[in-house]
């Protein structure tokens, strides 16, 4: 039976945002998800795992992927028990603060550990934060660029604070999964003839 093409798709996918503890995943995800309208300005530590949900409308279409956002906590203390929460994620956002060099050495266990949960190939982008306090930089672009090459991912930077690029990484994410969502249909339907 052919499907349907003139509905409107909405695909759900698992989103782990990753990374040593004050690089602004909270950050950046709540921004992201109040459209820029609240940045927390009293930090408070993740302990373990926020979950939020944002739908994201995939261009010249009428389909979207809601992105559930799993917003974890970056101290090893609690790494056990976030890494239960991870189960078959399907894309990850691995981050760093580009002011600190030792939270951005951590971004490939970070990603490795996400790839043993997903169980599969996953699709995952590597992000620098805190571009605002550039005279404190200390990981520059082409590093991260490198870095992010040898992970065989995306890289962008942005600033949570200043609300700068927050939504190009979420968005290239979720279009990509709805890129493998299309391919995945059109296999299927040339396997069915």
């Amino acid at each position: 039976m052919p499907i349907n093409v003139s509905m409107p798709v909405v695909l759900r996918a698992k989103c782990v945002v990753v990374g040593d503890s004050t690089v602004g995943k909270s950050a950046l995800t709540q921004v992201f998800h109040s459209d820029g309208t609240h940045f927390p300005k009293a930090y408070s530590m993740t302990v373990g795992v926020e979950l939020c949900v944002k739908s994201v409308t995939i261009p010249d279409s009428s389909n979207s992927v809601e992105l559930y956002i799993y917003d974890s906590a970056g101290k090893e203390l609690f790494s056990d028990y976030v890494q239960q929460m991870w189960d078959g994620p399907s894309l990850a956002v691995v981050m760093f603060d580009v002011t600190n060099e030792k939270s951005f050495s951590s971004c490939t266990k970070w990603l490795e550990r996400v790839k043993s949960k997903a169980g599969r190939a996953i699709q995952a982008v590597l992000i620098g934060n805190k571009t605002d306090l550039a005279t404190r930089r200390t990981v520059t672009e082409s590093m991260a660029q490198k870095a992010a090459a040898s992970l065989e991912v995306e890289y962008f930077e942005c600033s949570a604070k200043e609300q700068e690029n927050i939504e190009a990484p979420f968005y290239y994410l979720a279009n990509a999964f709805y890129k493998k969502y299309q391919e995945k249909v059109a296999m299927t339907e040339a396997i069915s003839g």
